[in-house]
């Protein structure tokens, strides 16, 4: 008994004890990854021990001294190690790592941590690893299993090899860890984390003081252009041949140009040469430094005109602003990019690059968050403490590969791939986050607003909402779909012209001011395609290469798929399938039109026939009643007509009547395999639409099936499949 509780107080003593964790930074662009998860464990001091390491090029008076801006942030520095042996040539590299190893033991085995975090795939790094592999120091990599095209891979590769733990950011970046045998309970999916920073600071009220302060008072918001090229190592003459045309280019451009120097690897000395032979230093477009502080670089590639360049910041950060960027040679060929990058790999002659220039410059491309959510740090640092300092040290590979997706069971490594979901209906505005199989996680409800602003600002107040509980829910958020009432221009995302139910909704571009808010790529469509999208991705449609979804609600619409692919049309009116007219002088229709099947069969329509036979004492049968205040509906005239009511009765016929000439109309035109019946009328309809089909279809298209939806939510689970179609297969 007495050991057991001598077990017991140990085991608690254990659990209270601090973290110890070094954290070891070799220049300003691995620094900007560390600093959050740095500022992370600092605000949790019962938490975290945090050692502080400093080497390579932070402690260079040509690459700026950048660790001052590490004693700026107010960190103690417990080692600084002078690890550059100079010459910036393939040979220096290699005896940087040598003098890196001989250093290091003394530091690591002073400090003593629990774990070690390095970052990413700098020769500095591979030196951090294999001392810390070598003394039996746990190490965490950040930023592992990705692909860039260089030298970068096999060092980034060889450090994930002697990690014990990894953060990527990418699904793909995961998925290449456990295709390299890496355990698959090890590795967290937690997006970069500089991304924590960049996405709540870019918006900064001074950004015009930074260009002003960087690029002179008469430089304008996107009239500038950043420019960022380092060598490629294993292609050294070919990557200076890139840069000598780049700078002619930026010159004959004639855009004023912010330059930072190249970093530290081999190749860099002569870059610098052909700099300073083409005067960049002195030219009055140019302004060339060494370093920017990062909060304020933020700034600067957020409101740039565009980036060029190789670095990784191009097509990684720059497109969390949606900047327009031209990526250079092969540096970064296997990156994961959004669509604001414009690739020029055999970047060969002045012509092309200038060419590229003209057409980036200025645009502005919906911002992505392929590699970050703005959640990165809290992952990290609940993975940190769930690190059992217990278990054996030895590393364990698993082998064959792990499929895909293995890890969804364990809730702090793998998040549900989720949308959120955005209805904008007549009457109500609802948002929901809706799960890769089409659960609805958690939904949210308000009025629809009458005007635009109001409308607008309640979308983005209710998508924030539900952003910070997808966090709490483990649900990773890819994008946002949007339905809408209207005619709406997908490629675009405006609403071209709205129904008269949603006032102040024509001519209005939806996805930019949610996607700028959001940093999310944003999808809209009509709401009766989203409703054929959902049956597509989630219903009866699914596995179906030709339907057609109609919706009898309110009004009556739908959605065509032929060959697995919506039809919009030229115009963007394909499928407005309740303007269809079945009668030459019927019922005058909302669209000021005659006959068109909404006329007869939409819920305004069948309440229309009810007040009119209220009017005339003709609805009411033995057995109902109007409650006081209540307004007659369609309802009421559907159970006048099942209680008997001949009047009721006739005018149902009428109505699936003409649903259903309607329909013939439609299987005549483009043969589907399916006809689905969507919303709240759908069930009524199906029987008489069946009959009409059997009596007056052509025989070829009478034996086509004729179905109910079983989806609650058509609306919102076609706006979610937009976002997790496309955005789980989009390859750029």
């Amino acid at each position: 008994m007495q050991r057991a509780r001598e077990q017991l107080e140990k085991m608690e003593n254990n659990g209270k004890r601090k973290l110890k964790v070094c954290v070891a930074t070799c220049n300003r662009a691995d620094y900007s990854k560390l600093a959050p998860i740095m500022f992370g464990m600092k605000a949790n001091p019962d938490v975290f021990e945090l050692e502080v390491v400093v080497l390579g090029s932070h402690l260079i008076d040509d690459y700026g001294n950048t660790f001052r801006m590490i004693e700026q942030d107010e960190f103690d520095i417990g080692s600084k190690l002078h690890t550059i042996v100079r010459g910036e040539d393939e040979a220096a590299m290699v005896e940087s790592v040598g003098l890196a190893l001989v250093k290091l033991p003394d530091v690591l085995q002073r400090l003593s941590p629990d774990v070690l975090i390095v970052h990413g795939d700098r020769f500095d790094a591979l030196a951090l690893a294999t001392a810390a592999a070598l003394m039996n120091i746990r190490i965490l990599h950040l930023e592992g299993g990705e692909v860039s095209g260089t030298i970068d891979d096999s060092i980034r590769h060889a450090i994930s090899k002697l990690a014990h733990y990894h953060a990527c950011c990418t699904r793909s970046a995961e998925r290449h860890l456990i295709a390299m045998c890496e355990d698959h309970s090890r590795i967290l999916l937690a997006g970069c984390p500089s991304y924590d920073k960049l996405l709540s600071a870019h918006q900064r009220d001074d950004y015009a003081d930074i260009i002003k302060a960087w690029l002179g008072d008469c430089v304008k918001e996107q009239d500038y252009i950043v420019a960022l090229q380092h060598p490629v190592t294993t292609d050294i003459r070919n990557s200076i041949k890139i840069y000598e045309l780049m700078l002619d280019a930026l010159i004959s451009f004639n855009k004023r140009t912010l330059i930072l120097f190249p970093n530290i690897d081999a190749g860099s000395k002569e870059m610098v040469r052909v700099m300073r032979k083409k005067g960049i230093e002195q030219h009055p477009n140019f302004r060339a430094v060494k370093h920017v502080p990062f909060e304020q670089f933020i700034q600067l590639v957020a409101h740039a005109g565009c980036m060029i360049g190789n670095s990784s910041c191009g097509v990684r950060e720059a497109g969390a602003f949606g900047t327009p960027v031209i990526n250079l040679g092969t540096r970064q060929t296997g990156r994961e990019t959004g669509e604001n990058v414009l690739h020029v790999r055999d970047a060969d002659t002045q012509n092309k690059i200038y060419h590229a220039l003209e057409l980036q410059f200025g645009k502005r491309y919906p911002c992505s968050k392929i590699y970050g959510d703005g959640n990165a740090v809290p992952r990290i640092l609940k993975f940190l403490q769930s690190i059992n300092l217990d278990e054996p040290l030895q590393k364990t590979f698993c082998f064959p590969a792990v499929k895909d997706c293995i890890s969804q069971d364990i809730d702090h490594i793998l998040e549900t791939q989720s949308a959120l979901a955005v209805d904008l209906g007549g009457t109500n505005l609802r948002v929901a986050i809706v799960s890769m199989v089409g659960k609805i996680v958690k939904k949210y409800t308000q009025s629809n607003p009458k005007t635009y602003e109001e409308r607008i600002d309640l979308i983005l107040h209710m998508c924030k909402e539900a952003l910070t509980d997808a966090v709490r829910l483990n649900c990773r958020v890819l994008g946002v779909g949007v339905s809408t009432g209207g005619r709406v221009n997908p490629k675009e995302g405006v609403v071209l012209h709205s129904t008269k139910l949603i006032q102040e909704w024509s001519s209005v571009d939806i996805r930019t001011p949610i996607s700028n808010s959001l940093h999310l790529p944003v999808w809209v469509d009509n709401d009766g395609n989203c409703a054929a999208l959902a049956e597509r991705k989630f219903g009866h449609g699914k596995g179906v290469e030709n339907f057609v979804t109609i919706i009898t609600g309110t009004g009556i619409g739908g959605g065509i798929v032929q060959h697995n692919e919506l039809i919009h049309g030229s115009t963007f009116c394909a499928a407005e399938l309740g303007h269809i007219m079945v009668s030459l002088d019927g019922p005058e229709c909302m669209c000021g039109s005659r006959g068109c099947i909404e006329a007869y069969a939409s819920g305004m329509a069948l309440q229309r026939e009810a007040k009119r036979l209220n009017d005339e004492d003709l609805l009411f049968t033995e057995g109902m009643s109007l409650k006081k205040e209540e307004q007659v509906s369609a309802i009421h005239l559907i159970n006048a007509a099942r209680l008997g009511n001949p009047k009721a009765d006739a005018v149902l016929r009428t109505a699936g009547t003409a649903l259903g000439v309607g329909i013939i109309n439609i299987l005549h035109m483009v043969n589907p395999a399916m006809v689905i019946l969507s919303g709240v009328l759908a069930s009524f309809y199906e029987s008489p639409v069946r009959q009409i089909i059997s009596q007056r279809a052509l025989t070829s298209a009478r034996d086509i099936q004729v179905l109910t939806s079983d989806l609650e939510e058509p609306a919102l689970l076609g706006a979610a499949s937009m976002v997790l179609d496309y955005a789980t297969r989009r390859t750029y």
